[in-house]
């Protein structure tokens, strides 16, 4: 597996790819003397002496260790840029504030100078733009250091967290403290607990949808107001990660997905231990078995005996886990069926391949496991496998380790796919839950993804009456070429998608303003509202122009449909 190197403070962060720079002037840090340091990037309009201004007052903010310019900034571009130019969306520099005081300090910078920048939690983002951001020349505000777990508590089960800290993080504090409580990991467990809430993100436990197990806020605005939502705005409140809405309106949704405010804490719902739990996988042989599955499965959820995010792997993901390509094939464009063929008889693997977990007590999922059993056993070839554990016992090994509450970073093995240093971009769309939907989606990237010639590395996740559907267009990172072909094909099948009634639930920097596009009601008023609020909450539009395609009027020239 390719370790990455990574950026202050994100040990395993992958390595930016080497490229050339994006725009003329220097900030602070470049050197005309020294050809290996790449420029960077000013903000549109920016002189550099006006830049320096700025940067000057912000390292009296932060420290000047705490400033990242020239070469020390180039680990904030996007390592799997889809695109010829793996700097398009390079940052001016980076900040790396440690509290609410020092944040609401650089703000008053950032609206006098009106220099934009660009928020991250850890910059771990990656398919979808990493630490870059959505306006070359931003100041990136990267908010790892702000690191503490401020509180846990045991009966009510809950955290109050700040956006540095990961879910490696929370989960050795409640390991170290004795905890009873899980967390709920997503893929990659490196990755912010705020952060992925705030993308909507999800995990595979109970507790799988991370946007609505968070509750309660810490936000400052744009003009560096500080807001607790809901129960928080009682100032000697009981229940701010107890109770969502509070009184009167409920905010905390708006700041999902958006560039209204930084969120500095945030509260989430954690998982009692259960007093046992079951992991099973479900092998299904053919192509068109993914339909009885996922009719099937939406049933069992609906019903209430699953009761988490299931996966359903498709037999290239399951593959790219444990070996390179080549082991199988090593020609060109993507696998012949004969191929994927042999990867399920070589490896024991169905061409679908459900991930479930029942938990509670034993006797109870003793009954739920016939249940499930019996509900799958009609389809021919089908193959069931399980084993049970105690609430504090651990799986070894495998992504499974993540239905258990312990994250893992088995999602990372695909970059191994073609036997060198790999990247991959991810196309996200929506399903219903329904086998007639499931197939078409597939069949359509599929498709799609063979013209442009990639390998079907995807899967679905099941939440009831939706389904995630994620695939990954998995290319070699140093090859330029191949990173414009896979952010092509992104394009492609996000028309595709709209032109079948399907949108994606998130989207890589280079495409937010074409999937905001897509969302085209009443000629776009979703996003006309958008961007009414974002001109009320930041008239300057020093906070994240660009992302989700909300552009505030003061960059709104900069936005682009590519």
């Amino acid at each position: 597996m390719v370790k990455p190197a990574g950026r202050p403070g994100a040990a395993g962060s992958p390595s930016p790819p080497d490229g050339s720079a994006s725009g003329e002037s220097k900030s602070a840090g470049s050197s005309d003397a020294d050809p290996s340091v790449l420029p960077r990037p000013l903000p549109p309009g920016f002189s550099p002496a006006r830049f320096e201004q700025a940067m000057a007052q912000f390292a009296a903010i932060v420290g000047a260790d705490n400033v990242r310019s020239g070469a020390a900034a180039d680990s904030y571009d996007d390592p799997f840029m889809p695109a010829a130019d793996p700097r398009l969306f390079a940052a001016s520099a980076a900040l790396l504030p440690a509290n609410v005081d020092e944040i609401r300090a650089i703000l008053r910078v950032a609206n006098d100078a009106r220099l934009p920048l660009w928020t991250v939690s850890t910059g771990r983002n990656f398919a979808y733009g990493g630490a870059a951001p959505r306006l070359a020349g931003s100041v990136v505000l990267d908010l790892q250091r702000m690191n503490r777990v401020l509180e846990v508590n045991e009966s009510l089960a809950y955290a109050l967290v700040e956006p540095g800290v990961s879910y490696y993080d929370l989960y050795a504090h409640l390991r170290s403290s004795g905890s009873k409580l899980w967390v709920d990991p997503p893929a990659a467990g490196w990755g912010s607990v705020v952060g992925n809430a705030l993308e909507r993100g999800f995990g595979y436990t109970p507790y799988g949808d991370h946007a609505a197990t968070q509750c309660g806020m810490e936000v400052v605005l744009a003009n560096g107001d500080v807001v607790r939502t809901g129960m928080g705005a009682i100032e000697t409140g009981t229940a701010w990660q107890l109770f969502r809405p509070g009184y009167g309106p409920s905010f905390d949704p708006m700041f999902m997905q958006s560039n209204y405010g930084i969120v500095t804490k945030m509260g989430v719902w954690l998982m009692p231990a259960p007093p046992a739990y079951l992991l099973g996988e479900i092998q299904f042989e053919r192509d068109d078995d993914l339909g009885v599955l996922v009719d099937t499965l939406r049933a069992l959820q609906l019903d209430g005996t699953i009761r988490h995010h299931a996966v359903i792997e498709g037999a290239i993901r399951r593959a790219a886990s444990i070996a390179p390509r080549a082991r199988w094939y090593d020609g060109a464009g993507p696998l012949p069926e004969d191929v994927v063929a042999a990867i399920q008889r070589d490896l024991g693997v169905g061409r679908w391949n459900l991930h479930y977990a029942l938990y509670g007590e034993p006797s109870v999922i003793d009954a739920q496991r016939r249940i499930v059993e019996r509900a799958f056993a009609p389809v021919r070839g089908v193959r069931f496998a399980a084993k049970q554990y105690a609430g504090d016992a651990q799986p070894q090994g495998g992504g499974d380790r993540n239905l258990a509450g312990i994250p893992a970073m088995t999602a990372f093995r695909m970059l191994d796919w073609l036997s060198g240093p790999g990247a991959h971009v991810d196309f996200s769309p929506l399903c219903p839950a329904t086998g007639a939907d499931a197939l078409r989606q597939y069949h359509l990237v599929k498709t799609r993804a063979a013209e442009y010639g990639f390998d079907y590395y995807g899967g679905f996740t099941a939440a009831g009456r939706h389904l995630h559907h994620v695939f990954a267009a998995i290319f070699a990172r140093e090859n330029r070429a191949d990173a414009a072909r896979a952010g092509d094909l992104l394009r492609a099948l996000m028309s595709d998608a709209r032109a079948a009634g399907y949108g994606v639930y998130r989207s890589h920097l280079l495409y937010m303003d074409y999937a905001a596009a897509q969302y085209g009601f009443n000629d776009g008023a979703l996003l006309r509202l958008a961007e009414t609020l974002k001109d009320a909450l930041d008239p300057h539009g020093v906070l994240s122009p660009g992302k989700q395609g909300i552009w505030p009027a003061a960059w709104r020239d900069q936005r682009g449909y590519t």
